[in-house]
C-alpha cells in the first residue's frame, strides 16, 4: 500500500506545489494572469477529460501497467522543463504532468479498492486520503522552499525523481492485480450505471467536498484580508484547514470499518460540517475565518474516505478504473466549480453571499439523496 499512498503524495504535491509558485518565478513564461489561468487549468483540465478515459483502460489491461506508466511519464514530463527553461516547454511539461496523473491517479484508487477487503476499504481509502492532503498541504510550503533555492526548474527536477523513485518502488513492491473478465457493456449500460443513486450520490458528496475545500482554501485569506488580519494569520487558517482535512480521514474511515457511522450518515454529516463552515466563514474577524477552515477540514475530511469506499463497494471488481476515473472527475468540476460560483455571486453582490449560496447547496445535498433513493424503490 505504501507505493500507492506515495502516488497519491505525488500527484496532490506537483499539483499544488507549482501551482503556488507559477507566477513567483516564471516572469518569462508567465506575461500576464491569462497566461497565468491558462497554465493553471492546463493540468486540471488533462485530468477532467483524461481520467475517465484511463480508468477505462486500467480495468481493460490492469491497473498495476497504468500506475507505472503514468509515474514515468510524470517523470519525463517533469524533466522535459527541468532540462531546459522555456514558455513552450513550461506548456508542455504542465500538460504531461496532468496527463501523468490522469493516467496514475484513478489506477491508485482502484488499486487500493482491489488490494483490501471490503471490511478495511474505509481504513484503506482513509490512509490514501491523508497522504494526498499531505501533498496539497506541503506542496506550496516545500514548492516555495525549492523555487526559492534553485528556481523553478529545481522544483521540477525534484518531481522528476519523485516520480521516478515511486514507479520503481510500485514495481518492486505491488503486486500484480491480473484484470477480471467483463461482461459486454453497452453505452446505456454506462449511462444507467453512472446515473444510479449509489454512484451519484458518493460523487455528488465528493464533489462538494472539493467544492468547499477549494473555496476555504482560495477565499478564505480573501476574507481574513478584508477583516485586516496578515498574511500569517490567513496562512494559518488555510493550514487548519489542510491539517482538519488530514487528520480526520483516517479516523473516518475506520469508523466506517467498525460500523460506528455509516456511509450514508457520514456523507449527510461531511455535507453539514462544511455548510456551517461556509457559515461561519460568512462571519468578520479571525473567529470566522478559523472556524469556517476548521468545519469545512473536519466535513471534507469525513466525505473523502467514506465516498471512496462507497464507490469501491457498490461496484463490480472489474469496473472499478472507471468507477474511480469518473469520481476523480466529479471531483475535478467540484474543485472548479465551487469557486467559480463563490467567484460569480461575489462579483454580482459580495463574498458573503457567495458564501451562503454554496453553504445552502451543501446543506441542500442530504435531502436530494433522500429524493434519489426514495425514487430508486
Amino acid at each position: 500500500m505504501w507505493p500507492l499512498y506515495a502516488a497519491g503524495f505525488t500527484t496532490a504535491f506537483g499539483a499544488h506545489g507549482i501551482a503556488a509558485n507559477l507566477g513567483a518565478d516564471s516572469q518569462d513564461a508567465v506575461t500576464s494572469l491569462l497566461v497565468l489561468g491558462g497554465l493553471l487549468a492546463l493540468y486540471d483540465g488533462a485530468e477532467v477529460l483524461l481520467k475517465p478515459l484511463f480508468g477505462t483502460i486500467a480495468d481493460r489491461i490492469g491497473a498495476r501497467p497504468v500506475l507505472l506508466g503514468g509515474l514515468l511519464a510524470f517523470a519525463v514530463a517533469s524533466a522535459l522543463y527541468a532540462l531546459a527553461d522555456s514558455p513552450g516547454r513550461l506548456w508542455a511539461a504542465r500538460l504531461g504532468q496532468g496527463a501523468a496523473a490522469s493516467a496514475f491517479s484513478p489506477a491508485a484508487s482502484a488499486l487500493v479498492a482491489r488490494l483490501n477487503p471490503a471490511a478495511k476499504q474505509g481504513r484503506a481509502f482513509g490512509s490514501y486520503g491523508f497522504y494526498k492532503s499531505v501533498g496539497y498541504t506541503l506542496g506550496p510550503l516545500l514548492g516555495g522552499v525549492l523555487v526559492w533555492a534553485g528556481g523553478l526548474r529545481l522544483l521540477f527536477t525534484v518531481l522528476a525523481v519523485l516520480g521516478a523513485a515511486v514507479a520503481v518502488w510500485a514495481l518492486l513492491a505491488v503486486p500484480v492485480v491480473p484484470p477480471l473478465p467483463r461482461a459486454r457493456q453497452t453505452v446505456l449500460d454506462l449511462a444507467r450505471r453512472l446515473t444510479d443513486p449509489v454512484f451519484l450520490i458518493p460523487t455528488a458528496a465528493l464533489a462538494g467536498a472539493t467544492a468547499a475545500l477549494s473555496v476555504g482554501v482560495g477565499f478564505l485569506p480573501v476574507s481574513g484580508a478584508v477583516a485586516g488580519l496578515g498574511t500569517v494569520a490567513t496562512g494559518a487558517a488555510v493550514s487548519v484547514l489542510a491539517a482538519c482535512t488530514a487528520a480526520v480521514q483516517p479516523r473516518a474511515g475506520r469508523a466506517l470499518d467498525a460500523g460506528r457511522i455509516t456511509v450514508r450518515g457520514g456523507l449527510s454529516a461531511g455535507l453539514l460540517l462544511a455548510a456551517a463552515g461556509l457559515g461561519c466563514a460568512m462571519l468578520p474577524g479571525l473567529a470566522g475565518v478559523l472556524l469556517g477552515a476548521a468545519l469545512i477540514g473536519v466535513g471534507t475530511g469525513l466525505i473523502t474516505p467514506l465516498g471512496f469506499a462507497a464507490l469501491a463497494a457498490s461496484t463490480p471488481r472489474e469496473r472499478l478504473g472507471q468507477t474511480m476515473g469518473a469520481a476523480e472527475l466529479g471531483r475535478e468540476l467540484g474543485d472548479a466549480g465551487g469557486p467559480l460560483l463563490v467567484a460569480g455571486v461575489a462579483t454580482a453582490a459580495s463574498l458573503t453571499y457567495g458564501y451562503g449560496v454554496l453553504a445552502v447547496l451543501l446543506a441542500c445535498g442530504p435531502l436530494v439523496a433522500v429524493g434519489l433513493l426514495r425514487r430508486r424503490g
